[in-house]
């Protein structure tokens, strides 16, 4: 039993983190059905994968919400990388896998899969490696899950709370979002990352000119 798994949103300032596990009784299973990292297929592409990898294989997924991330980050003192690589072993435990492929977050990735074997209660070789989710079809094909599973969420609080953007820090929509929120409201958004620095410059920028006005 081999499990590819990935993440979405690991960057992002507004919405969760996504972390998707697909099984495959062998590695050739998903391979010829057009499966590539996430990113470069187009939206309707992903959508049409994910149907298909859903129903053909076993899947997990964790959601982690902007509230639990800043908590583990400001209260339990815990760094990305280390969030990230629990979540992949819970989903690879989830999945019981006997094998599994990750793509690296740490920019050592032999140190990322001994950190996920670490944290593992069961028996499951570790294969970690940057850009893992363009060179094995198994975790392109958790990267497609994970992906169109948070672009639904950001799809979903676009709908009730206008136009979000992407939730990244690069994305000129989501920063003017956030801006406007912050101005009107006094405070980040529920679903926005409040331990991200994006955050934090936003609130010293709009004090600043607040303390010109006067």
């Amino acid at each position: 039993m081999i499990c590819g798994v990935d993440e979405a949103g690991k960057g992002a300032v507004l919405g969760p983190m996504v972390i998707a596990g697909v099984l495959v009784h062998d590695i050739e299973e998903c391979e010829g059905i057009g499966l590539m990292d996430s990113k470069i297929l187009s939206k309707k592409r992903r959508e049409e994968l994910f149907d298909r990898i859903t129903a053909d294989f076993m899947v997990a997924v964790r959601v982690i919400d902007a509230q639990d991330i800043d908590h583990m980050r400001t209260e339990l003192k815990t760094g990305m990388n280390a969030i990230v690589a629990t979540a992949h072993a819970a989903v690879i435990e989830e999945l019981d896998a006997r094998m599994a492929f990750v793509d690296a977050c740490d920019v050592n990735a032999r140190r990322y899969g001994e950190t996920i074997s670490n944290l593992l209660q069961t028996s499951c070789t570790v294969i970690s490696e940057h850009k893992a989710d363009s060179r094995f079809p198994v975790v392109s094909a958790a990267s497609i899950v994970a992906k169109v599973t948070r672009d639904r969420i950001i799809d979903s609080l676009s709908e009730e709370f206008g136009a979000i953007g992407s939730g990244y820090p690069s994305d000129k929509v989501t920063i003017e979002f956030l801006e406007a929120w912050i101005c009107e409201n006094g405070s980040p958004p529920p679903f926005a990352r409040r331990s991200w620095r994006t955050v934090s410059d936003i609130n010293a920028r709009l004090s600043q000119s607040t303390l010109f006005d006067f």
